[in-house]
C-alpha cells in the first residue's frame, strides 16, 4: 500500500519533520530521512557536480546501499561522467543508477541534438525532468544537495519540503554556507570535480555551462544569457521551477 494512503498528506508530514529535526545537523537530518517512517522510501539525486561529493560522502558513511539517481542527459561533460565513476568507487556507493532519456523520445523531440539552442526549457524537460520523474516513481522522498546560499528560489529552503501531493524533498545541507562545503571537502580529503579548477563553479550540461569569474554568483555560468537558473527538476508548491536570474 502506498505510504500516502496510510499517513497524513505530504505538506503535513514535511511540517512535522521540520519541527522534529529543526535543530539537527546535516548528517543527522540525512540519517533520520533514511529511517523515519514519516519520510518513506527515499533516493538521493545527485548531479556529481562541483559540490555533490559532500552529500554523497555523508550518505556513504550512513548507508552506502541507498539508491543514488544520476541523470545522464547525454550532454554532460566527459569529466562529469568520469568523476561519477571515480566518486562512486572511492566512496563505495553500491546503488548508483545512471538515468538516461529514452532514445525514442530524443529522436522525436531532439533528433539533431540542437534543441538547447532555441528552447532550453524544452531540452531540460526532455533530457532531465521527465527521465528523473520516471525514476523517482517508486520513492516517497528524494534527497537533494540544494542550499540557501545558492539564492533565488532556494533562499528559504527547509530541511523537508512538500513536492505537491506526491513526495517529500529532503535538503540536509539547506543551512550550510559555502565555507562549510569547502571545509568538509578538505577535512575529508574528498576528490574534486576536475572542472572546478578550470573555473566552473556550478556544472550542468556541456552546451549550457560556462566558467564563472570570482566576483560572479556560483550559478552565473548556467544558461548564461538566458532568463533561467533552474533545470526544472525542482518544484515549488507543486509547480515546476522556471525562475530567471533577475526574478525578484
Amino acid at each position: 500500500m502506498p505510504l500516502e494512503a496510510t499517513l497524513p498528506p505530504v505538506a503535513e508530514r514535511a511540517a512535522a519533520l521540520n519541527a522534529r529535526y529543526r535543530h539537527h545537523a546535516a548528517a543527522e537530518v540525512l540519517a533520520h530521512a533514511l529511517a523515519d517512517p514519516m519520510v518513506g522510501p527515499a533516493a538521493l539525486v545527485s548531479s556529481f557536480g562541483a559540490e555533490s561529493v559532500v552529500l554523497l560522502h555523508m550518505l556513504s558513511v550512513i548507508d552506502r546501499t541507498t539508491p543514488v539517481l544520476f541523470v545522464d542527459t547525454r550532454m554532460l561533460f566527459r569529466e562529469t561522467l568520469d568523476y561519477q565513476l571515480e566518486v562512486a568507487y572511492k566512496l563505495g556507493l553500491t546503488e548508483v543508477h545512471r538515468i538516461r532519456p529514452d532514445r525514442a523520445d530524443l529522436f522525436a523531440g531532439d533528433p539533431d541534438g540542437i534543441l538547447h539552442q532555441f528552447d532550453t526549457d524544452a531540452c531540460c524537460d526532455l533530457r532531465k525532468t521527465r527521465p528523473l520523474e520516471a525514476a523517482l516513481a517508486p520513492y516517497d522522498a528524494w534527497i537533494t544537495g540544494r542550499k540557501r546560499f545558492q539564492g533565488g528560489a532556494r533562499a528559504a529552503l527547509d530541511f523537508f519540503e512538500p513536492e505537491g501531493e506526491t513526495r517529500i524533498k529532503v535538503n540536509p545541507l539547506a543551512h550550510w554556507a559555502r565555507d562549510d562545503i569547502a571545509e568538509y571537502m578538505t577535512n575529508n580529503r574528498l576528490p574534486r570535480h576536475p572542472l572546478v579548477a578550470k573555473g566552473y563553479s556550478s556544472i550542468g550540461c556541456a552546451p549550457c555551462t560556462t566558467p564563472t569569474r570570482p566576483d560572479e554568483d556560483p550559478r552565473a555560468g548556467r544558461w548564461r544569457g538566458k532568463s533561467k537558473d533552474e533545470c526544472g527538476i525542482h518544484f515549488e508548491n507543486g509547480k515546476l521551477v522556471r525562475a530567471g536570474k533577475d526574478t525578484p
